[in-house]
């Protein structure tokens, strides 16, 4: 069978059968239409364009970064944090979980949280006092954004409350009766752990809240642990605890000495602990007593609270780990004061951020965590373990509906 063939055919609509044949004088006025409708877009589009490329590249970089008004106050970049603060957090009760009572003050609940807000770990206590007194705080676990688990389990240990074996099995207990826990397989709840120790303080992190927002101060290390426990892309690093009185706003007892008249070079904050690194700080110190130490980032895979929004190079240096020595006091003699003054003056508009205070202040360490953590919402929850049919109804594996879960659940 041969292949049809087709014929093109001129459709013509009854009512143009009348019109006037198109002449060469239209075709030439048509194209000089098309050419001065071309060159008056192109003119508008350059009048309009009053920023040179690089300039909108520059403010749309800094856009992505912390903003400090004249005035002091600070708004958080827009992109992917949203232009406002409509977080609803849940706290659990200590008296509302089997288990949480001793991770708050160990076996024979001795242990007070005042005890535990001093110190390197005082951030857990910190974190937990300003959350119960947040205005973001909800009542309501059904309207929950992210839901908060209180524990000092670092302090605990260090004060001899709970074991590590003891923590462990705790924290396993008190998970087992979260049923939120189990829709969302944690994802949308937040542990804080406050030390080099990381969530390794819970042997059984990665087993059970791997999935979880973990806030911890270091994410480049777990203390005798070959792995941190640390995951960038869900954790979050926050500032290190400083003690109130050094912290408290109102009268300054002392200004700090113009560059001219200061006598060391740097200082240096931490203990040796037997790293080489910082034992050749040490070293250094005794042999050039006027250049104690030095205040540069010298820990090769530090990760620093809201680097996603403050631009570090602004104010701090960071040194390579391997070369430290003479040439490192000799660069940083060699930066000029006006170099040291404008970094200092940079820092000093975000060092704000460090300090944990009620979250009404205009700057706060706390302010920057509930940034942080709106970033990390999620709109839908599932696990491995959740399911849903056509109503919209979430079920288990048993398709026992997420109302009727009752503790203790399975666990993964």
């Amino acid at each position: 069978m041969g292949s049809p063939s087709f014929k093109p055919t001129r459709i013509f609509s009854p009512h143009h059968h009348n019109s006037p044949p198109c002449t060469r004088t239209h075709q030439i006025g048509a194209l000089l239409l098309v050419a001065s409708t071309f060159f008056l877009v192109r003119l508008f589009d350059r009048s309009f364009s009053t920023c040179p490329p690089s300039s909108l590249n520059h403010d749309h970089a800094s856009q992505n970064f912390v903003h400090f008004s004249d005035g002091g106050s600070l708004s958080w970049p827009q992109i992917g944090y949203g232009s406002r603060l409509s977080l609803k957090i849940y706290v659990y009760e200590e008296d509302e979980i089997d288990g949480l009572k001793e991770l708050l003050r160990g076996r024979e609940g001795k242990i007070s949280a005042d005890a535990c807000v001093k110190g390197q770990w005082g951030t857990q206590v910190k974190i937990h006092r300003l959350l119960l007194q947040s205005r973001f705080r909800t009542r309501k676990k059904e309207e929950a954004n992210l839901f908060f688990v209180p524990a000092y389990v670092k302090c605990v240990r260090m004060m001899g409350g709970l074991n590590d074996k003891e923590i462990n099995s705790t924290y396993v207990k008190a998970l087992s009766q979260m049923p939120y826990f189990r829709r969302s397989g944690g994802r949308d709840h937040i542990f804080v752990f406050p030390s080099g120790a990381g969530a390794h303080l819970f042997r059984s992190w990665a087993t059970y809240i791997n999935r979880s927002i973990i806030l911890t101060p270091e994410g480049d290390r777990t203390d005798k642990k070959d792995t941190s426990s640390f995951n960038t892309w869900k954790d979050i690093i926050i500032p290190g605890n400083v003690e109130d009185g050094m912290t408290k706003r109102g009268a300054v007892t002392a200004q700090p000495l113009p560059l001219s008249k200061r006598k060391y070079l740097a200082n240096y904050l931490g203990r040796a602990q037997g790293k080489v690194g910082r034992l050749k700080l040490i070293e250094l110190a005794k042999q050039y007593p006027d250049k104690e130490c030095v205040p540069v980032i010298i820990s090769d895979q530090a990760e620093f609270p809201f680097q996603n929004v403050i631009d570090y190079t602004q104010i701090s240096i960071k040194w390579p780990s391997t070369r430290i020595g003479l040439e490192l006091l000799e660069y940083l003699e060699s930066i000029p004061d006006e170099d040291v003054e404008r970094m200092i003056a940079a820092g000093r508009q975000v060092r704000c951020l460090w300090v944990y205070v009620p979250e009404f202040e205009s700057c706060s360490a706390m302010q920057g965590i509930l940034w942080e953590l709106q970033r990390k919402v999620r709109q839908f929850h599932q696990s491995a373990e959740t399911f849903w049919l056509h109503n919209r109804t979430i079920v288990n594996r048993n398709l026992v509906e997420f109302s009727s879960w009752k503790p203790p659940m399975p666990l993964p």
